[in-house]
């Protein structure tokens, strides 16, 4: 892994911002994979700056996010795919086409993640895969178990997860859903290069675990310590715990 420090968030969504607007403009056919939640929030806001002041074509940029709760999609209150739309997607010129959301609404969930893991393979793979990471070691919604789904799944959240979720829904804990559509391990690590984003000191021990403990399927970010290519991003809270 390559760990990177910055003193504060601000800095860190800019330099992260910085490179993908020239990895798009380096390949502008490049896959995505990209996550949702508080972190990437000033990354977003640094990507619409940039992109509205270089013109970025990102016409044809492919976009798939990690996860959606079960029972929730477009147009939802508190759905991801809402999240985006409002955070990135609607300040872009991407095309509505090009954007890979799973569906919460699914008449059949198994069949959605099928459909994605082929969506996935179709467009020749994840190029970059951003991520955050829970303070429990998820990633995506692969929570911590005795063991973790390899493919594009349906996840039972935690409740540490739920309540970190919680301020999708007002603050009320009990409209957060139980279940989410996840991305697996072996789906997130097949993307060809991996920046994770981690911000805030209650995210410290999960980062320290990550990257100097064992791996195990109880921090699921651990196994990110097996791709060749990862390079984490950390303010100085999350940092703390770093020897």
């Amino acid at each position: 892994m390559k760990i990177e420090r910055f003193d504060n968030d601000d800095v860190l969504a800019a330099t992260l911002a910085t490179r993908l607007i020239a990895a798009i403009s380096l390949k502008p056919r490049i896959v995505l994979g990209l996550p949702t939640g508080r972190t990437p929030v000033a990354l977003y806001r640094e990507v619409r700056s940039r992109s509205h002041r270089g013109h970025v074509d990102w016409s044809q940029v492919r976009t798939f996010n990690l996860d959606e709760f079960v029972g929730l999609g477009a147009g939802d209150a508190g759905s991801y795919r809402s999240y985006m739309q409002a955070e990135l997607f609607d300040h872009v010129r991407i095309e509505p086409l090009n954007v890979g959301m799973l569906d919460g609404r699914a008449a059949s969930l198994a069949a959605e993640c099928a459909r994605y893991e082929r969506a996935i393979e179709r467009a020749g793979g994840l190029d970059i895969q951003i991520l955050g990471i829970g303070a429990n070691g998820h990633i995506g919604f692969n929570e911590p178990a005795d063991a973790l789904d390899a493919k594009t799944h349906v996840a039972a959240l935690q409740g540490e997860t739920r309540r970190a979720n919680a301020g999708l829904f007002g603050g009320e804990l009990g409209r957060v859903p139980t279940h989410a559509l996840s991305m697996g391990m072996a789906t997130i690590l097949r993307a060809q290069e991996i920046v994770l984003m981690a911000t805030g000191a209650e995210k410290s021990e999960a980062v320290a675990g990550m990257i100097d403990g064992p791996l195990t399927t109880r921090l699921p970010a651990s196994f990110l310590q097996v791709h060749p290519r990862v390079t984490v991003m950390l303010d100085r809270g999350a940092a703390r715990r770093l020897t």
